[in-house]
């Protein structure tokens, strides 16, 4: 619920996803959620199996009774990918779960009862609060065939999802309650509605649905979503699913798995890397999600249904998280997706009545949450690196029609006293920043096509965050509209200083387009890896992190937070000092203390599969510290052998000889037998496949 301010309230974000490890109650299976996003949503159309009398009330009754939920044990319950199945203790069910791309497939196994309900909860959600559902309804085609929609308020606030069910064995009998007041029903109220009619419709809605089972017997559901109608929904299922072999589909989802698994296939030290890295590369195929019917029909930004015509239509673009290493990971093993991604992004921007590129797009709504227009960063990272197809002129026009939208959060101000005045704005310093660094991914892409005026104008407003810059403190500092800069600011505090979900020790060094400048800016190459040592070594308070549900004690690491975004590309930043030994040192140290194959083994929310994707860059050996370049920044490998395979046919081979826990420093690095000079590795040197070698050693070598 929300708090009583009206403010969000912090504690379903440990519910984001919609599970918990510690629970030990379900209360159903719903078919959308989000993965480790740091706000939550979505969690439509939950499904409950139960037998003994019809219970309605997920926790408790009104008279204090037990909900339907049921009791699990963790010793009965097993997941891999494309599979889930738990023991539901309270009622003797085995619940076995699979799913195709728009499908999901359900398999209950009963005991011998005339008793048997199948609830369907229209009312939960994610993230509940009064008034989230705006209307519901479903209807009953025939004996086995339930169709229906819902729309919420949430994060998305004009969501509408379309389903499709079907189940196995013929309906014994259902009904549903409604948990409205109700003002207005019509004529409707000639009707009992709440018991085999075959219309339910209202805000708050809980149908179940009557059957009677044999010993061992089981009930298949099939249920398929559409975000344009219950039409499409059903045409969904018949094209993914026609069948009713479980077993089939849990099979053909395990083989699409382990497909994309294998793009990279890696050798590691230990069976606990192993799992590290392929949980890694699992969580960075789970968002952003097709969003279209088989048909290629799918709901658009402005609501209307739209046709994808040369593209597959995505959504959930969790884009100030993404667009670091995620976006730059698919460009070398899902380029084809990327593509798609970007084609979506474009058609976002048609169907904007703001013209803009997606800042958060959720299934057919802006939820413009976090700062900056990062669609720009993914654009440019993929036009340099030559990935994809898409029209990159109409991307540019896209790109500079979004960067030059006033009203947006802050961003007139932007570019009147090009940075983001701290008594106009908050997280001013955060916005000056990430404008800078997308206004110079602008740049590169006027860049590529020859467009000097529209290069000239980026490039100029690239260089904005000299203007947050005190070289009095050497700290990024929030400046005020008449020029000066605010007195009351800690440098150490993460909250209400001018930066989100950060501070200026780790959030000042986000220059990515122009490192060598901002080290100037520090003080100079010694000066700088000082810096960079304090902030890994210095203790940070709790006082300063108190305020902040997405920076914990488990994702910090003396004043350094990975379990944040802002900072993925520091450790990468002593390659720019006369220190590359310490990336080494400090990537090393990161894979094997924020990343454990437990069930807490990652130091914060994945974002979306950002954080995992640094988890594969790093142990592979390099890291994109500045999307929209064709460089990577070259880092100490976890993998002792990795072989990628490219969408262009080739391989790539990454072998670290002399690979060992000791053996973490990188004497030197070769591509195809020629040793590379830098601390940099080229996408052409990728995607031209090979080999690359790092030789590994237990001491640093030359500087």
């Amino acid at each position: 619920m929300f708090l009583e301010d009206g403010k969000y309230n912090g504690k379903t974000y440990e519910y984001c996803a919609g599970y918990q490890y510690r629970d030990s109650i379900i209360i159903g299976f719903a078919h959308t959620n989000l993965s480790g996003t740091g706000h939550s949503d979505l969690g439509d159309f939950l499904l409950m199996p139960t037998i003994g009398d019809l219970v309605l009330d997920p926790l408790e009754t009104k008279k204090g009774g037990k909900g339907f939920y049921s009791y699990f044990s963790h010793n009965k319950e097993e997941a891999s990918p494309g599979y889930y199945k738990v023991d539901l203790d309270s009622y003797n069910i085995k619940a076995e779960l699979t799913a195709s791309e728009r499908v999901g497939f359900h398999q209950y196994t009963f005991t011998k009862s005339d008793e048997v309900h199948i609830i369907l909860d229209m009312v939960y959600n994610v993230y509940y609060y009064d008034n989230k559902n705006v209307w519901t309804f479903v209807r009953v085609e025939n004996d086995s065939l339930v169709t229906g929609y819902r729309q919420t308020k949430g994060w998305a606030r004009t969501r509408k999802v379309f389903f499709a069910m079907v189940f196995s064995k013929p309906i014994k009998s259902y009904g549903h309650k409604k948990y409205d007041d109700i003002i207005y029903d019509g004529f409707y109220r000639r009707f009992n509605q709440s018991e085999n009619f075959p219309e339910m419709a209202g805000k708050n809605i809980r149908a179940f649905f009557n059957f009677e089972t044999d010993e061992d017997e089981k009930i298949n559901v099939k249920f398929a979503l559409s975000s344009v109608s219950t039409a499409g929904a059903l045409e969904n299922l018949k094209a993914e699913i026609p069948h009713w072999d479980f077993n089939r589909t849990h099979e053909e989802t395990k083989a699409m798995w382990n497909k994309e698994l294998s793009k990279i296939e890696a050798t590691t030290l230990s069976e606990g890397y192993k799992i590290n890295f392929y949980t890694a590369m699992y969580h960075t195929n789970l968002s952003p999600i097709l969003y279209e019917d088989v048909d290629g029909q799918y709901r658009g930004l402005d609501q209307n249904i739209h046709q994808s015509e040369g593209f597959a239509n995505y959504t959930v673009f969790s884009l100030w998280d993404t667009y670091r290493a995620l976006h730059p990971l698919f460009n070398i093993i899902h380029p084809e997706r990327n593509n798609n991604m970007i084609k979506s992004m474009l058609a976002h921007h048609d169907e904007s009545v703001h013209n803009m590129l997606p800042v958060w797009s959720h299934y057919a709504n802006e939820n413009w949450c976090m700062i900056g227009y990062h669609a720009t960063s993914v654009i440019a990272d993929a036009l340099v690196k030559n990935v994809g197809d898409f029209n990159q002129e109409r991307a540019l026009l896209a790109s500079v029609n979004t960067a030059n939208v006033r009203y947006f959060d802050g961003l007139g101000d932007y570019l009147d006293y090009k940075y983001v005045p701290d008594d106009k704005s908050h997280s001013s310093v955060s916005k000056t920043l990430e404008y800078a660094y997308d206004d110079w991914c602008i740049a590169q892409m006027a860049k590529q096509l020859g467009n000097v005026s529209v290069e000239k104008t980026f490039l100029n407003r690239s260089q904005y965050y000299n203007n947050v810059f005190d070289p009095i403190i050497g700290f990024m500092r929030p400046k005020l509209a008449g020029g000066t800069f605010r007195k009351d600011f800690d440098p150490m505090d993460t909250h209400g200083q001018g930066f989100i979900e950060g501070n200026a020790w780790n959030y000042g060094l986000y220059v990515p387009q122009d490192i060598d400048k901002m080290i100037t800016m520090m003080g100079g190459k010694e000066r700088f890896a000082q810096h960079l040592d304090s902030l890994f070594t210095i203790e940070i308070d709790e006082k300063y992190i108190a305020n902040h549900e997405d920076i914990t004690r488990d994702g910090i690491i003396g004043a350094y937070v990975h379990g944040n975004e802002p900072g993925h590309h520091i450790p990468y930043l002593y390659n720019w000092t006369n220190y590359p030994e310490k990336t080494q040192e400090r990537v090393r140290m990161i894979m094997n203390s924020m990343y454990a194959p437990t069930v807490d083994g990652l130091c914060g929310n994945d974002d979306a599969g950002q954080m995992s994707a640094w988890y594969v860059f790093s142990s592979l050996g390099f890291y994109p510290v500045t999307p929209g370049s064709p460089y990577y920044a070259l880092g100490s490998p976890l993998v002792k052998e990795a072989a990628i395979h490219l969408n262009n046919g080739k391989m790539l081979t990454i072998k670290a000889n002399n690979q060992s826990e000791e053996n973490i420093y990188v004497k030197s690095v070769s591509v195809n037998g020629i040793i590379i000079k830098g601390t940099l590795l080229s996408h052409q040197q990728i995607i031209n496949g090979g080999e690359i070698v790092f030789e590994m050693s237990n001491s640093p070598g030359k500087k």
